[in-house]
């Protein structure tokens, strides 16, 4: 149950933190009980229905060495029963209550998620309380949900060349880091999992002290609280929870990568480079979201204007930064070339464009326009149920406390000229890269093979 469109969250996650001005974005409060567990409740009234999600602080960043996909593969298994729920009942009993629910698992987080009638978010998180410690899954179901989640990885993956790109660009870019190993886990390592790896994995990561409840909807930290005791009060913490890391080496090779695929018509690249997420460096993070916008937040930005509707030597062309996580955010440039130029001859263009930005900087109005768009596309997106519960996991499980999103308002609106061309400078420069250079990757349509050269046979 990987999420559907990671992307597009993330991009819904990033705007909305990004409103206008106010005392606080979501007036979010919050508790927590003496084991461990942190409780946030986000008030919403203007339906009776809420939004619950639970966040385990362990994504596939966690896993054990050999062991990849098994945070994602646990996801799955959530659903596969307990002592007191057979398999599936927990999403059954959802849906004859009239909601829905469902689950993802990032590199940092495992997250689950129902909405429904408020009414019976006490069932909702009796049933997750009761998850949490007494998983029983029957070894039929752990068989065939291995196979599931190998049908998902060809599907997503096996089939998709531009799955399959990025999944070596990202391996190549993270050297001697867990992120550069698939969420979903490598094919042949999915097919020897065991259930003493699984089962040692839940005892280790699942626990009071190592979630965090958000709850956004017709509720109130006074109502919350008591049905948040009455299930959760009772679970014993765990000890020796602790998230050790590698951190990325430095260097110097260049690295590219070219794939050629049947189902590829247009030749398109991609190229990233490593940058500090929010967690590691704030301030430069704020900037570069900044500056994404600047180059990449529409038709009349810099990048689009200039070498689609201008050059005319793009279909497409964009770049995307990718700060909410615990350790390194990413920074991707990628574009499509118009037909009969080639992606490398687009490459050029993206880098001089950028290279331009470094030594001359932006302008006053671009920097407002940019701050005003996030501020735009944000100011809807904060009135839903989902939306501000999934902003507030995604930061509270990377390393942000609940005060920075919050006031992230504030924070953007303090990003200056200088801080933009500051960061451009120091984490887009080809030729001086941060830690290590990008690594570049281009996606082109199979070749034909020439035709075998039939030799006559003489008489």
């Amino acid at each position: 149950m990987l999420l559907k469109s990671f992307i597009s969250t993330f991009l819904l996650t990033t705007l909305i933190l990004i409103t206008p001005a106010f005392a606080k974005v979501f007036n979010a409060e919050e508790f927590s009980l003496k084991n461990g567990l942190r409780v946030i409740v986000i008030p919403n009234n203007r339906a009776p229905v809420v939004t619950s999600m639970i966040w385990y602080k362990v994504g596939a960043a966690d896993e054990p060495q050999g062991l990849s996909g098994m945070a994602h593969y646990f996801e799955h298994l959530m659903f596969k029963g307990t002592k007191k729920l057979k398999p599936g009942e927990f999403s059954r009993t959802v849906k004859k209550l009239g909601g829905n629910d469902n689950a993802f698992t990032g590199q940092d987080f495992t997250a689950y998620f129902q909405t429904i009638h408020v009414d019976y978010l006490d069932t909702v998180l009796s049933m997750e309380a009761d998850r949490m410690m007494n998983l029983s899954v029957p070894e039929e179901h752990f068989k065939s949900e291995k196979k599931v989640v190998l049908e998902e990885r060809r599907q997503r993956t096996e089939n998709d060349p531009k799955g399959l790109l990025g999944e070596q660009l990202r391996s190549a870019l993270f050297v001697n880091h867990p992120y550069g190993t698939p969420v979903i886990g490598w094919m042949d390592e999915i097919e020897e999992y065991e259930w003493d790896d699984v089962k040692t994995f839940y005892d280790k990561w699942y626990a009071p002290n190592n979630a965090v409840i958000v709850i956004s909807g017709d509720v109130t930290v006074k109502s919350v609280r008591p049905i948040v005791e009455k299930h959760f009060k009772k679970l014993k913490p765990k000890e020796n929870i602790s998230r050790l890391r590698p951190n990325v080496p430095k260097a110097i090779g260049n690295t590219e990568m070219v794939l050629e695929h049947a189902s590829i018509h247009q030749p398109s690249f991609q190229e990233t480079y490593i940058a500090p997420s929010f967690n590691q460096n704030k301030d430069d993070a704020l900037a570069l979201q900044v500056l994404e916008q600047i180059l990449s937040g529409g038709p009349t930005t810099r990048l689009y204007k200039t070498l689609v509707v201008e050059k005319k030597n793009a279909t497409s062309v964009g770049i995307s930064f990718s700060g909410t996580a615990l350790d390194y955010g990413t920074i991707t440039l990628y574009g499509t070339p118009k037909k009969g130029l080639e992606p490398e001859a687009l490459i050029k263009d993206v880098h001089q464009e950028i290279a331009n930005l470094r030594e001359n900087g932006v302008t006053d109005k671009e920097l407002a326009d940019a701050k005003q768009q996030l501020i735009d596309s944000a100011v809807f997106a904060r009135d839903s149920l989902s939306g501000p519960a999934m902003t507030i996991g995604y930061g509270i499980t990377t390393g942000s406390s609940l005060d920075d999103i919050e006031n992230w308002p504030e924070m953007i609106k303090a990003i200056t000229k200088e801080n933009v061309q500051s960061v451009a400078q120091k984490y887009l420069d080809p030729d001086a890269p941060w830690l290590r250079p990008a690594v570049t990757g281009y996606l082109y349509p199979k070749k034909a093979e020439a035709p075998k050269e039939v030799k006559e046979e003489k008489e």
